[in-house]
């Protein structure tokens, strides 16, 4: 789909074909990264899922969450999907490698697989508002020329307040 898009769009623009592959080869570059993240979480789901990995850690996981308060799992899996969210900056490969632990666990504690897609998401969202692992966040800190310290400072009471209401939301809706 990205390669016809690029092919109209340089036709459209009536792009010499010498400066097409060169602009397709740039956009390429900042498309890498992300291929790779999500390449190296599916090869980890695999080896996950190849070795009984899953399947183990599913079965510990098991007995923590059977009876526990559907709002506290939801709350709890929102407070896990940060802290992967925080080292799995991408989105997708977030899901790759949180979504097969963390469905299968809904159901053991009850809860609706939405609600730990919810928590999913909030929990990505959230997370890469003001962590320093967020591209976003720090080139549009150095575009601005404001150091991270000061962003961080003027940031927290808000991302507490969200992070405060996302529990209660998630709690409520468990």
């Amino acid at each position: 789909m990205y390669l016809v898009a690029a092919i109209l769009i340089g036709l459209i623009n009536r792009m010499p074909e010498e400066q097409f592959v060169r602009s397709f080869i740039v956009g390429c570059k900042d498309m890498i990264g992300v291929a790779l993240v999500i390449a190296v979480a599916k090869g980890i789901n695999v080896i996950m899922n190849d070795a009984n990995i899953t399947d183990t850690i599913l079965s510990w996981a098991e007995g923590m969450v059977v009876g526990l308060d559907s709002g506290v799992f939801a709350v709890v899996s929102y407070v896990a999907h940060i802290i992967l969210a925080f080292f799995i900056p991408s989105s997708s490969g977030l899901a790759t490698v949180s979504m097969p632990l963390m469905g299968p666990m809904s159901d053991f504690a009850g809860v609706n697989r939405d609600i730990v897609v919810t928590a999913y998401q909030l929990g990505s969202g959230w997370i890469n508002l003001f962590a320093p692992t967020a591209a976003t966040v720090v080139a549009g800190l150095a575009i601005a020329n404001v150091p991270y310290g000061r962003f961080f400072k003027w940031v927290v009471p808000y991302v507490a307040a969200i992070f405060a209401c996302s529990c209660i939301i998630l709690y409520i809706a468990a």
